[in-house]
């Protein structure tokens, strides 16, 4: 009976260690280790249990069953894994969130970049359609929120004709549609022309997936330039 207990008391402490050192990285709770042994040095966490954090506890999250875990880890981490050590530690990412039925202020969102604290938020059940894209136009955000000189929104939104204007913000318009345009016309996507750091986000992730890229606009071909001009500012070796 005192093996037991003291076996019951071993694991409750652990438990309790693993979820307060998560804590005190990154500062979200409910939280456990998923994976932590990747060759790019990135930590995979899920949650547990439902979280909720942000200054006015505005962003929410809810844990997944475990084969949706499983099953989205894997297109996960063969998108990541495109990202060597070397790059993730310059764009400042570590820790991976999993969760699902991501929420700012009560919005959905496909993830939550903090490059503060080196952690991407992702949804795993965020539009299953272009869920391997979603991935690294979530990763061009950390990417943007390390580098902002680099990528210049008022340099950006030269590229565009005259009479084109940006909204204000990504949740204040309703151009949300991720579906790739045939006909591109200086954007990739609808969701392209909500804001000019999702256009450089879905300009990143269309040559992430290695799209089509041979019967694009002079206006998208500038556009992809700048972005593989500062990633090599970043990064000699990243290739696109």
């Amino acid at each position: 009976m005192n093996i037991i207990i003291s076996f019951l008391l071993f694991f409750l402490l652990t438990f309790q260690v693993h979820a307060n050192t998560i804590y005190n990285l990154i500062k979200i709770p409910n939280l456990e280790i998923y994976e932590t042994n990747t060759t790019n040095k990135l930590r995979y966490l899920y949650a547990k249990q439902p979280f909720t954090i942000g200054v006015d506890n505005n962003i929410n999250c809810y844990n997944s069953e475990k084969k949706i875990l499983d099953k989205k880890y894997k297109i996960i981490k063969k998108n990541l894994d495109k990202y060597d050590q070397k790059f993730l530690k310059k764009i400042n990412l570590k820790y991976i969130v999993l969760c699902e039925d991501l929420s700012i202020s009560k919005i959905n969102t496909a993830g939550i970049p903090d490059n503060v604290m080196k952690t991407l938020i992702l949804d795993i059940k965020f539009n299953e359609k272009y869920f391997e894209r979603v991935i690294h136009h979530e990763v061009f955000h950390i990417i943007n929120d390390s580098y902002k000189e680099l990528f210049n929104e008022k340099l950006w939104s030269n590229f565009n004709l005259k009479e084109f204007k940006y909204a204000e913000c990504s949740t204040c318009t309703d151009k949300l549609g991720l579906d790739t345009y045939k006909k591109t016309d200086g954007f990739f996507t609808e969701y392209s022309r909500s804001t000019a750091s999702e256009d450089m986000a879905e300009v990143f992730s269309h040559l992430m997936i290695k799209s089509n890229l041979n019967d694009i606009d002079p206006i998208l071909k500038k556009k992809i330039q700048f972005i593989k001009l500062n990633l090599l500012k970043i990064d000699q070796s990243f290739s696109l």
